[in-house]
């Protein structure tokens, strides 16, 4: 196991890509700092442990940083193999497969859930949460032969593509709220819809994932801080 203060996490509680390395180290049981970052500023300590893309989140292992979600998930897997479950697979096909629904997930599926709140009028609206509910049914396909009829993508427990899609539960919702759909509808994704109740209720998830009332707070300061006018 880790030494006391040996693993740190630099993030901020709202971000869907820093909730995957949390939910990792949860499952592993290792013991982490949590670094908040403040809204609209970037710490010192951020920029010198990620100065390529300066962004959260950053697992610092040892003063070493990892950046980027899920390679920090995967690197915590690998550093701690003998705790908790493991959270790739160990097949090597169904690694593979569990890396390109991820990437799926993050170069397809978040944003066209992000461009949502962006598009300008009904029409370029529907067009985005129509992409967004073909993804899913994309997904919800996906889980089904993936699962292999069990509760979670990594089988009896939480897995890498578990954490890779689950994270986005909370600003989905949101979603669902603030222009009124219902995304996770059970009559369309119902596979999708049981898996993100049992995903929430997890031991390992529950502590990280934002209340949805509070992430929709925050949402509207977010919103409200693009819509500003630039000052004079």
């Amino acid at each position: 196991m880790a030494k006391v203060g040996e693993v740190k996490l630099i993030g901020a509680w709202p971000s869907p890509f820093v909730m995957r390395p949390r939910i990792a180290l949860n499952l592993k049981g290792v013991e982490y700092e949590f670094l908040e970052e403040k809204f609209g500023g970037k710490s010192d300590l951020l920029l010198r442990s990620n100065p390529v893309h300066k962004k959260i989140p950053v697992l610092l292992h040892a003063d070493r940083p990892i950046c980027e979600s899920l390679v920090i998930v995967q690197y915590i897997d690998k550093s701690w193999p003998s705790s908790g479950p493991s959270i790739l697979p160990s097949d090597p096909y169904d690694r593979a497969i569990a890396r390109f629904w991820a990437a799926y997930i993050d170069e397809k599926w978040f944003p066209s859930m992000s461009g949502i709140a962006r598009a300008q009028g009904e029409e370029a609206k529907k067009a985005a949460i129509d992409q967004v509910a073909e993804g899913l049914s994309l997904l919800e396909d996906a889980f089904g032969k993936i699962s292999k009829g069990k509760p979670f993508f990594g089988g009896d427990a939480i897995g890498f593509l578990d954490i890779a899609l689950g994270c986005f539960i909370g600003w989905l919702r949101v979603t669902e709220r603030t222009q009124g759909v219902k995304l996770l509808d059970e009559a369309k994704v119902p596979g999708l819809a049981k898996w993100a109740g049992r995903f929430c209720a997890d031991g390992a998830v529950k502590g990280v994932m934002p209340e949805t009332e509070k992430l929709a707070e925050f949402a509207k300061l977010i919103m409200g801080k693009f819509k500003a006018p630039p000052p004079q």
